[in-house]
């Protein structure tokens, strides 16, 4: 057949893109070299590909049906090349990863340190962002995949759990609350208690844990992003409660965390990506290795 692997390349970016000029600036093509490719892998298959009007493009029910064979021969070839250490040193590509910050700290560091050894030619782009903005960015296809703690009842989106992580009371080491093993919730509403904003992930699974419960502490001061809850708490402001990610490792000088308990709260952080669409290879490479960084 006469077609190549840049006309494959073009479909594809025209099918996920759904318009030749958004394209053919991702291909830094023009748009009649780019449209000249589609119409040169459409001949080669005798089928149109596209439904083209001035407005808009759309792929065509055989369209559809070849998108993810095109986009498989070239994960195919990209994880060929991957796979080739002297050829990996000379790849170059962008991986995309949207990660709430909580987790950052946590997750990345070892993972972006093994990855840029074995693929210095591949840039990585991390977004830490709220866990919305997060499954926003990976339904749209502005991150390869994510890591966060929401997505598990999306229908458009693939939830991989990897950890549980518990919600702790953010407690200065000179309180006299630092040296307890755990604390009650209700034992929150005799301290002056600082909490997350309305519309944050992480008071929305709070709120859904203590809905049935009397315990609920009354709040003097709202933040909205937790690194500001757990700034306060250092400067003997108030005492929080905060995901234990979110926390500074044992041995800080300052800060302690306590469990919470009656009720107990988690998180459930995992990896999502949207589904039925494959990650490229060097994507998939990254995410395998955060996998197998946490077994």
């Amino acid at each position: 057949m006469n077609f190549d692997l840049a006309d494959i390349r073009a479909f594809v970016a025209v099918a996920d893109l759904g318009s030749i000029t958004a394209a053919s600036a991702t291909l830094h093509l023009s748009q009649s070299a780019l449209s000249r490719r589609i119409d040169k892998l459409e001949d080669a298959l005798g089928v149109a590909l596209f439904v083209r009007t001035t407005r808009k493009v759309e792929l065509t029910s055989v369209g559809r049906s070849f998108v993810p064979k095109a986009r498989n021969v070239l994960n195919e070839l990209e994880s060929a090349l991957l796979g080739i250490r002297d050829v990996a040193e000379r790849v170059s590509g962008e991986v995309t990863i949207a990660c709430v910050p909580s987790a950052v700290a946590y997750f990345l560091p070892g993972v972006v340190r093994e990855y840029h050894r074995q693929y210095p030619g591949i840039r990585l782009r991390v977004i830490d962002e709220s866990s919305s903005e997060i499954l926003l960015k990976v339904t749209r296809g502005e991150a390869d995949f994510g890591l966060t703690y929401i997505g598990v009842n999306e229908a458009d989106i693939e939830f991989y759990p990897v950890m549980q992580d518990p919600f702790v009371v953010a407690c200065p080491k000179a309180h006299p609350l630092a040296g307890r093993k755990r604390i009650k919730w209700e034992e929150l509403g005799q301290q002056d208690y600082i909490t997350l904003a309305q519309g944050s992930g992480n008071r929305l699974l709070i709120d859904q844990a203590l809905a049935q419960s009397s315990a609920r502490p009354r709040w003097f001061c709202e933040v909205h992003h937790v690194p500001a809850l757990v700034s306060l708490v250092e400067a003997g402001v108030g005492l929080g409660v905060v995901p234990r990610l979110a926390m500074p490792p044992d041995g800080h000088p300052t800060l302690v965390s306590v469990p919470l308990h009656e009720p107990e709260v988690t998180r459930t952080l995992g990896l999502i990506k949207r589904r039925g669409r494959a990650l490229t290879a060097a994507a998939q490479l990254f995410h395998d290795l955060l996998v197998r960084s946490q077994g």
